[in-house]
């Protein structure tokens, strides 16, 4: 039962000596508002560092055909060659695989993209509708590649934002034709994709993506592909696959199974993965600090209240003797100490929460956007909030424990002769 009497008690103890209460409350103050402030910039980063992916599959993979380090039934080391359309068939056959596409670069010639008088030079490339599902692309206008436009080889194109600024001045071109690489296409889409820190052959605002089909018969090279992208179906380890899609690509293109060189990988999900391995460090180290410090304040909190359980002996000894309860001045002591360090704890959490909230507007106000910015967003969630919030309690009740037993074991006959 709430006892009002008592918590004024409490608050004229503890307010008695108001300087040194004040320091003793510094000291948890600035421990919870230090674990404030690095968990949120802490949440900042990886906010920076997710949004630096976003529109791309994290979940993903991309091969490429190398030279042959090992020779193999008759073939010499060091041979050169491609992928084929066959191992795209081969590959979507594999458990776990969700989406593939194959990749074809076209020539990147000075002004290589024409518009009657308008000229530029961009990236060409050469995909399937599978595609978007692994670089995600939001539209400005008009639609993405699909699969009719591959069945029939279509010469259609999706141009990025770039190119669109640079041809168009920014108006909607669908239906215009544009020249790529001398060969007439017509524009359906316009991307309106940010640059992502992650991209395949450069950014997508730049590239051209004509349909996969089209594009192979138009560089009459057979069926020749230059990149094959995989994405693995939720739930799937892309780096479980990695080893079986080369091993079927081996297979298919006379290579040694032990050759470690033929095949090339860009692991994208290997990548993510690291980073994700990273923050998760970075956490637990911010916890370690953030609780050190917050011990040390309330280690000072101890400190004091075995300095006041001291000078108040002979208070503790008459209470004892007309029958005081060693709970009640357990309970006493205990409060007095979970006073303290709440009080100090709350304010110092909320600090660090306006501090992050007044840092995440300056933020905004200066790259709404967010692009290149080493913090997105920082702040703390409410799980972390009422975690805190139950540690610093935990703190305040661990702080008064010892003083408390020391004043327990306080008898009422030897605190009354001391003098």
């Amino acid at each position: 039962m709430f006892d009002l009497d008592r918590w004024i008690e409490i608050w004229v103890t503890i307010t008695r000596n108001k300087t040194r209460s004040l320091l003793t409350c510094f000291g948890v103050f600035w421990g919870i508002l230090m674990l404030v402030i690095l968990l949120g910039s802490g949440n900042g980063m990886k906010n920076a560092m997710y949004k630096s992916v976003d529109g791309f599959a994290t979940n993903s993979v991309f091969f490429f055909s190398d030279r042959t380090s090992e020779s193999y039934k008759g073939f010499n080391k060091g041979r050169t060659w491609n992928m084929r359309n066959r191992d795209v068939d081969n590959v979507r056959e594999i458990h776990g695989v969700e989406a593939i596409s194959p990749i074809l670069w076209g020539s990147q010639n000075e002004k290589n993209i024409v518009y009657g008088q308008m000229t530029g030079t961009f990236n060409v490339k050469g995909v399937t509708d599978d595609y978007f599902k692994i670089e995600n692309q939001k539209l400005s206008y008009g639609r993405l590649l699909n699969k009719i436009d591959l069945k029939e080889k279509r010469k259609v194109c999706l141009i990025g934002s770039k190119v669109n600024e640079v041809l168009f001045k920014g108006a909607n071109s669908c239906g215009k034709y544009i020249r790529v690489n001398g060969i007439y296409y017509q524009v359906i889409g316009v991307t309106d994709q940010k640059a992502s820190k992650v991209n395949i052959g450069g950014r997508a605002s730049e590239t051209v993506f004509l349909p996969f089909n089209t594009m192979q018969q138009t560089l009459n090279q057979g069926d020749i592909i230059h990149f094959l992208c995989v994405l693995a179906s939720p739930g799937v380890k892309m780096n479980d696959l990695v080893e079986e899609i080369k091993t079927v690509i081996k297979q298919q293109n006379e290579i040694s199974p032990t050759d470690p060189q033929a095949i090339g990988v860009v692991n994208v999900a290997e990548q993510f993965e690291t980073f994700q391995n990273l923050f998760i460090g970075i956490d637990i180290l911010i916890w370690i600090v953030g609780i050190g410090t917050l011990l040390a304040g309330v280690i000072g909190v101890s400190n004091i209240m075995m300095v006041t359980v001291k000078e108040r002996t002979r208070e503790i000894g008459v209470r004892r003797a007309l029958g005081a309860k060693p709970w009640n001045i357990i309970s006493q002591v205990m409060s007095e100490s979970l006073l303290i360090t709440a009080m100090a704890g709350l304010i110092g959490l909320s600090c660090g929460v306006f501090i992050l909230d007044f840092l995440d507007r300056i933020l905004i106000a200066q790259n709404p956007t967010g692009e290149d910015s080493p913090l997105v967003n920082p702040g703390v969630s409410i799980q972390v909030a009422v975690a805190a919030t139950v540690i610093l309690l935990f703190c305040g009740l661990l702080a008064g424990l010892i003083p408390a037993w020391r004043a327990m074991q306080i008898k009422a006959i030897d605190a009354i002769r001391e003098e």
